[in-house]
């Protein structure tokens, strides 16, 4: 059956590679399975449309409702006029600004595609006019996205927990220090890399002025505030589960929009609701399949036979992580974040919990490994969507998106992997 399972896997990566929808890619999968594996479809299909009617599972499509509506409502374009005061006059100051914007944005819509979506037409040309090349600019908020992959709350943590059975609480928690770790190193490289840039500065008010200037923005910024205080307030109060925080979100964002920023009227709010219909529609297919595929190498006892096979070349632990963090990556240059998550995260979790890794360190591994991928081809998804966006070509976006992942994000992975600390104080502090 291992002989089965990889060449299922084959299957799936080889459409994956030809550009065949990702639904399909799984059906071809199965059908591997199922004709070369004599594995039985009517009961785990069953098991399968058993499982999407989990209420975890809800969070996914309200949060991708409440993240569209936020990036045509003018919240975003609200918070980011009220960070920009603060820092916008200093040399790269507007990169720290669109680094701490997406951060925001992702810590209310809990996806990095929001990010580019939000930010990215509103910042990109400013930082143009200030002196940025466009490609940078473009290159520095699809990397600046993927922080929306990993400060909770993150629909990819909640796919981990719901796939591991492990608390969601504890993975968002365990993401958020290296979210934040990767928002610093972005802030920190921009700030260095914009040394070299040709910037035009504007002179920050002073005084009473700079002070009448924080209140005025500050006041009509509050209401966009005021989104993540409710919802992660709600969420680690213990107020609200997951699924009710994005329930909330929504219902929290679809009057804001209306009545305070006026960036939503009927037009804008029904195309928002067909554009995240259509991006869960894709989304939900896909788990389905990609859950039943996971079933059935479970059943045929597939992860036990890899956590064999592995501890048959070593057993060092550092090594291992290695070579399973290069796995990861490599994972999520073909595939997006949850599609990686769902796939692997079974096969593997039997693999970490021998070497010592809990459930909640691996969720910050997956997750940091996985978003990672969002902006590396071939898949990159995320830096597709900022190129076409700052309307520049993705050849010229990759080399500084390159340059801001190997400074920016790749320690921030293996401190992950090796400093257990940095995922699980904040788990452990609030009992998880």
């Amino acid at each position: 059956m291992i002989e089965v399972a990889l060449m299922a896997v084959a299957v799936l990566v080889i459409l994956l590679t030809l550009g065949v929808p990702l639904p399909y890619c799984f059906g071809g999968g199965l059908m591997v399975m199922y004709f070369m594996g004599d594995v039985v479809m009517k009961g785990n299909m069953l098991w399968g449309f058993q499982q999407l009617g989990n209420p975890v599972l809800l969070a996914i499509p309200l949060f991708v409702l409440a993240g569209t509506i936020m990036s045509v409502s003018g919240i975003a374009a609200s918070l980011l006029r009220f960070v920009n005061i603060f820092v916008g006059h200093l040399r790269g100051g507007l990169g720290v600004v669109a680094t701490i914007s997406c951060a925001l944005i992702g810590a209310i819509s809990g996806s990095g595609l929001t990010g580019v979506a939000a930010i990215g037409p509103l910042l990109i040309p400013e930082m143009e006019k200030q002196g940025y090349p466009r490609e940078y600019a473009t290159a520095l908020i699809a990397n600046a996205s993927l922080l929306g992959l990993l400060i909770p709350p993150s629909v990819t943590m909640i796919v981990y927990g719901w796939v591991t059975d492990t608390s969601i609480l504890a993975c968002f928690l365990a993401t958020l220090g290296p979210g934040l770790l990767i928002m610093a190193n972005f802030s920190v490289v921009n700030v260095w890399l914009a040394r070299k840039f040709p910037l035009k500065l504007e002179d920050r008010p002073k005084g009473e002025e700079f002070v009448a200037e924080v209140t005025q923005r500050g006041f009509k910024a509050t209401p966009a505030l005021l989104m993540p205080v409710i919802i992660l307030g709600g969420i680690y109060g213990g107020i609200m589960t997951p699924t009710e925080a994005a329930a909330v979100a929504v219902i929290y964002a679809i009057p804001v929009g209306f009545l305070i920023y006026k960036g939503l009227d009927w037009k804008t709010f029904l195309g928002a609701g067909k554009e995240a219909s259509t991006s869960v529609g894709a989304i939900m297919v896909m788990i389905l399949f990609s859950m039943i595929l996971s079933q059935m190498f479970v059943l045929e006892s597939i992860p036990q036979a890899i956590v064999e096979s592995i501890f048959a070349i070593t057993d060092n632990k550092v090594v291992l992580l290695i070579l399973i963090n290069v796995l990861l990556f490599l994972v999520g240059m073909v595939v997006n974040d949850v599609t990686a998550i769902i796939l692997i995260a079974p096969l593997l979790l039997p693999l970490m919990e021998a070497i010592g890794i809990s459930p909640v360190q691996f969720a910050a591994i997956m997750g940091v490994n996985t978003a990672m991928g969002g902006v590396t081809p071939p898949y990159a998804s995320i830096l597709y969507l900022g190129a076409r966006i700052g309307k520049v070509k993705v050849t010229k976006v990759i080399r500084p998106a390159m340059i801001l992942i190997l400074t920016g994000y790749l320690p921030v992975v293996f401190l992950t992997s090796f400093w257990s600390d940095l995922s699980l104080y904040l788990p452990r502090v609030f009992g998880y």
